[in-house]
């Protein structure tokens, strides 16, 4: 277990009962999680401005897999930057539309590229890049 430092912060009365209302219905027991939620979350946010920091993150495609070709060039792409692939899950959502969400690990900068690539295809109708983790990977 890390050692826990205590601090003191100054929040206005209203500021502070919004975000007591707000961690309340996200289901935190306590501002410290919550808290320490935060400080991660930007933490990371600043690594992943860094376009070669390690990375680690998903990218969700929703498509329409009956787009000529679309199918095809995903997979190429895909096999084109196995090395930052480490998983696919493939839902089929309706008779047309398929939600893929592919975990990476590579730099931010090859990361964005590959979701820019994948999502820029005609037929992807969303796709979202989320780095969940930089900074702290060797």
């Amino acid at each position: 277990m890390p050692s826990l430092s205590r601090i003191g912060v100054a929040i206005e009365s209203d500021l502070l009962e919004r975000f007591d209302t707000h961690i309340a219905q996200l289901g935190y027991e306590n501002r410290s999680e919550a808290f320490r939620d935060l400080i991660r979350a930007s933490l990371t946010a600043a690594s992943a401005a860094n376009p070669r920091e390690k990375a680690m993150g998903t990218l969700t495609l929703l498509y329409d897999h009956h787009v000529g070709g679309l199918a095809g060039k995903l997979t190429e792409l895909q096999h084109d930057s196995e090395s930052m692939i480490l998983s696919t899950m493939h839902v089929h959502v309706t008779h047309h539309l398929c939600l893929e969400v592919i975990v990476l690990r590579g730099c931010v900068e090859d990361l964005e590229k590959l979701a820019g690539a994948l999502g820029s295809l005609r037929g992807v109708q969303h796709a979202k890049l989320v780095i969940a983790a930089a900074g702290s990977l060797a």
